[in-house]
């Protein structure tokens, strides 16, 4: 299993290099991941759901969250269909898509990449991982609804069903952790070996975990994201919204039914809004007029069905829902081809524009009515075989009262009378002559698909066909599950195409004949029926939520949040002080023990910092007071130095140094001084206030250095971090090695503060890395003799790129120096980050180095010569450095040790001699990337980007050659 996802996840990594490098025809490559996890499933199906295979990996043990993989029957059977449906709707892409298609490359990375996500999600008996995988789903889900990102219906689909599953996320994590703890674990397996005792408690739990997954199925009232994100690419619907993200929350039922199918909350919320969405969905994919939305809102309906079906509770009525999950699966990724491939050829999915496409495509039609006959439940097909079991299963249950089953079974029946009149309006719809002697425009004009496009939809309709007749033995593979349910006396039912005359039997020939009614009705009088609009629209009450959120939003802010930057200060700073100051008179206090300094320059210092502080409130000048707030930040790192601490110290200096530089960039756009204020009563207020913060924290700090009692750790440390880490630098070994995992943490936050200044910055689009000479010459062309005639910049340079600049804005000196130690400073910063695991340095203080080497290149040359420097995109550091410190993460784990884990390697290297090495190392070569592309990015942003807007650089308009000569001073060549 371990082996499956980790091919998929490199499926998804390689994939679109593998677009990008021989077009749409890579699909077929990248389908042979799948494919393989296919197989395997395949040929290591569980014997009994009593052994199944486990692998265990150790993760986070301390919050349970270690990697349990485990392949049942159910998780078998929902990987079959994961993987194999994936792998036909890949190949179907290379039809679907041609190679100019913006993102069409990361489109099929996007989609390998669900393909894993969902592998984990089923195969995971760790809940809390398992909530990973399923939150993977929803993001992975975002990215391929709005893969026509420049639509506003696709981003509008796109966020939608991201705030409806993700809201069911967060509430089914809830449950989680409330019967995890309840109970003592968080393995599945666990739960439902020794399910808690019925209870409020336990009621709760499940109530979330429902949200969770009704959300994620589209059941009633969150269905109305389903329909909405048809604006994906047809792919997208055939694999997300027919095989794979919208049975997740069918599986998740099916698994937690064995444990609490019994409780009232489970039943009205799976039983009885399950067969509520059955009608609804159906009823609605009558009115539609799309193709596309007629399939989508009944798949709302099949999963209403569904989740009756695998939320009884009842062994025979579980293995009619396993026969609808995969006759479901089968038939409606086949019909959505189907649309795409229509929508391909004629350029529309709209019935109305749609008449005798049946003549003009025969095999296409064939197709869809293979599939068609399975989704309305027709004999010979699988889909047949689900619902008469279904029927007879349903009626006999002992898990309802004979009522609530009688009741149950009679609207299972209305809804199958509806889906078999949408399916009849369907195929009509789509390939119908709809009493036209010739064929509409649309068609008239379509271009036939190829044989290939059409084989993926061909092989999942016959399928359905083929399992249909198979029925007895496909049934074999869904019995280990249904044991795991009780019989209530009966028998375990057996999956066949014919079970004699009885209930089932009637039942079909009323949905048969009701479906033929219906459809004629509504084909007729459609304007009557749906003539007026619907009472309840639950994509507008969503969109009045949303407004209503706003409006709350905007008031809460307006009454708690006055635009003042003091006043929200003043609050944030005096609960600073009122808060630990209380905790101080209630509890008890030490006597304290004052120590003032060690040494004169500790004292020195100290007074140098404290009126470096006042004279930023008293200065004016914008950047005279940031020079000033930086003293506080040398001295505070000569104090590290003092005391013993070079490894802060250094790290210290160089973020005090890179702050500067980044507050210089903001404030060099605004004026030298604020504008005048009149006079406050505030300010008398505003200097208590500080005090009083100075004070306390002082105070508070010497008495939790009192209350101390026992020896501290830090003692220790050293000897420690030697003894196990395996480096004399205790800091970079607590960083990269004892506490990596909050170091990954810290470095994830970094790469969303990069995002989110980089997307203040640039307005409309933010990729790409810094301009290059070579992107000069579209923006200067202006440069002329007296007749007019274009001629090349100045080249009096020692950069590249400050031949651009504005001469009055050069420093020879400058580019002279830096062009000298540009190269040391990147040749230290390299020291810094292979030393630091026994001397001062690593990969942080190593990239705030080379960082600090990009920030003089951009200083002395501007922004050409930023791109120059390093012209390479930001986030391909932020990517490959997080990828690199998380790989290192994944790669001791499967190796058989807690993740973060690092191995010691002595090795010996000519001259060199003998080198430790340790595989921290790489750990901290992704903290060294990820700073390095955090400064670049904001060199970008605040720096070039903000070059561009404000018209920095080379003056505009005519500039005579003797003029730029003159301005450049003339220095020599």
């Amino acid at each position: 299993m371990l082996t499956v996802l980790i091919a998929l996840t490199l499926g998804a990594i390689v994939a679109p290099g593998i677009i990008r490098w021989i077009g749409t025809t890579g699909f077929y490559v990248v389908a042979l991941a799948p494919f393989g996890g296919l197989l395997w499933v395949l040929t290591h199906w569980p014997e009994s759901d009593r052994t199944p295979e486990v692998q265990t990996l150790q993760w986070v043990p301390s919050l349970h969250m270690n990697i349990v993989m485990r392949m049942d029957s159910l998780a078998a059977i929902l990987s079959v269909l994961i993987l194999g449906v994936g792998t036909l709707v890949l190949c179907y892409c290379a039809h679907y898509f041609d190679d100019a298609r913006p993102r069409v490359a990361v489109f099929g990375g996007e989609m390998v990449a669900f393909a894993a996500a969902m592998f984990g999600l089923v195969t995971s008996d760790n809940m809390l991982v398992l909530y990973i995988f399923w939150e993977l789903t929803t993001v992975l889900s975002f990215m391929l609804v709005g893969f026509y990102r420049i639509r506003a219906t696709s981003r509008r689909s796109a966020t939608q069903a991201l705030l409806v599953t993700t809201m069911g996320g967060l509430a089914m994590l809830v449950g989680i952790i409330m019967l995890g703890e309840r109970t003592g674990s968080y393995l599945l397996s666990d739960l439902l070996a020794h399910p808690p005792a019925a209870g409020v408690y336990v009621e709760v739990a499940v109530v979330l975990l429902l949200v969770g997954a009704l959300s994620k199925s589209a059941i009633v009232p969150f269905h109305f994201w389903l329909p909405g994100a048809m604006a994906a690419p047809t792919p997208v619907s055939a694999y997300l919204h027919a095989a794979a993200m919208v049975k997740a929350g069918i599986y998740l039922i099916g698994r937690l039914a064995p444990a609490f199918a019994p409780l009232p909350s489970w039943q009205i919320m799976v039983i009885g809004l399950g067969s509520f969405t059955m009608l609804l969905g159906g009823w609605r994919s009558m009115r539609e007029l799309d193709l596309k939305l007629v399939l989508a809102f009944g798949t709302v309906s099949q999963l209403g069905f569904m989740a009756v079906l695998m939320g009884m509770g009842d062994a025979n009525v579980a293995m009619a829902g396993l026969a609808m999950l995969v006759a479901h699966a089968l038939f409606k990724a086949s019909l959505f081809m189907v649309v795409g491939i229509i929508d391909h050829a004629t350029g529309t999915r709209d019935i109305r524009k749609l008449a005798r496409l049946g003549h003009r495509l025969p095999v296409l039609a064939a197709i869809a009515a293979v599939a068609g006959a399975s989704m309305a439940g027709l004999p010979f097909t699988l889909g047949f075989v689900g619902k008469e079991t279904a029927f007879g299963t349903v009626w006999e249950t002992g898990s309802l009262q004979p009522w609530q089953a009688e009741t149950v079974d009679i609207v299972l029946l209305v809804g199958s009378v509806i889906t078999f009149a949408y399916t009849c309006r369907f195929l009509w719809g789509a390939f119908g002559r709809k009493v036209r002697r010739l064929p509409t425009r649309a068609v008239a004009k379509m271009h036939p698909p190829s044989p290939t496009f059409l084989l993926p939809p061909l092989l999942l309709a016959v399928l359905g066909v083929v399992a249909g007749f198979w029925s007895g033995w496909l049934g074999h593979w869904f019995e280990p599950y249904a044991e795991s349910l009780p019989a209530y006396g009966h028998e375990l039912e057996h999956l066949a195409m014919w079970h004699g005359f009885g209930l089932p039997v009637v039942f079909s020939v009323i949905v048969v004949l009701g479906g033929a009614v219906l459809f004629l009705m509504v084909r007729r009088l459609r304007d009557v029926v749906f003539g007026s609009r619907p009472l309840i629209n639950a994509d507008h009450i969503y969109d009045a939520t949303l407004r209503g959120a706003d409006t709350l939003s905007l008031l809460l802010t307006r009454n708690t949040q006055r635009g003042s930057l003091p006043v929200t200060q003043g609050v944030i700073l005096s609960t600073m002080i009122v808060l630990p100051t209380a905790m101080l008179f209630v509890g008890n206090r030490n006597t304290l023990e004052p120590n003032g300094f060690d040494s004169m320059a500790q004292a020195v210092i100290a007074v140098i910092m404290a009126a470096a502080a006042l004279a930023t409130v008293v200065l004016r000048n914008r950047l005279a007071a940031t020079l000033v707030v930086g003293v506080t930040g040398y001295g505070c790192g000569m104090l590290f130095a003092l005391y013993g601490a070079p490894d802060l110290a250094l790290t210290q200096f160089l973020v005090e140094t890179l702050t500067l530089v980044i507050f210089v960039l903001v404030i060099r756009k605004l004026p030298a001084e604020p504008e005048p204020r009149h006079a406050t009563g505030f300010k008398p207020l505003r200097a208590a206030i500080g005090l009083a913060l100075g004070v306390s924290i002082v105070v508070i700090g010497m008495f939790a250095a009192a209350a101390r009692s026992a020896q501290p750790v830090s003692i220790s440390i050293p000897e420690v971090a030697y003894k196990f880490g395996h480096g004399a630098n205790a800091v970079n070994v607590l960083l990269v090695d004892t506490r990596a995992w909050d170091t990954l943490g810290e470095v994830s936050v970094l790469i969303v503060a990069a995002t989110g200044v980089a997307s203040l910055v640039f307005r409309n689009r933010r990729f790409g890395a810094a301009p290059r000479v070579a992107d000069a010459a579209r923006h200067f062309g202006t440069i002329t003799d007296d007749d007019d005639d274009p001629i090349p910049p100045d080249r009096t340079t020692w950069l590249l790129g400050s031949e651009f600049r504005d001469p009055r804005h050069r420093s020879m000196v400058l580019e002279a120096t830096t062009r000298l130690i540009f190269p040391t400073m990147v040749v230290l910063s390299v020291y810094f980050f292979y030393a630091g695991h026994n001397s001062p340095g690593g990969g942080f203080a190593g990239g705030l180095t080379m960082g600090l080497a990009l920030v003089l290149r951009y200083l002395a040359g501007g922004r050409y010569e930023l791109g120059e420097a390093l012209p390479v995109e930001p986030g391909t550091f932020l990517g490959a450095g997080l990828l690199i410190s998380a790989s290192t993460a994944v790669t001791s784990m499967f190796l058989g040790a807690p993740a973060l884990s690092s191995a010691v390697f002595q090795i010996t290297v000519p001259v060199l001699g003998d080198i430790k090495f340790v595989t921290a190392l790489f750990f901290d070569l992704g903290i060294y990337l990820i700073v390095i592309g955090l400064v670049l990015d904001v060199l970008r942003s605040l720096g070039a980007r903000l070059d561009v807007e404000t018209g920095a650089g080379f003056p505009s308009g005519p500039l005579r050659r003797q003029d730029a000569r003159e301005r450049s001073g003339g220095a020599g060549r």
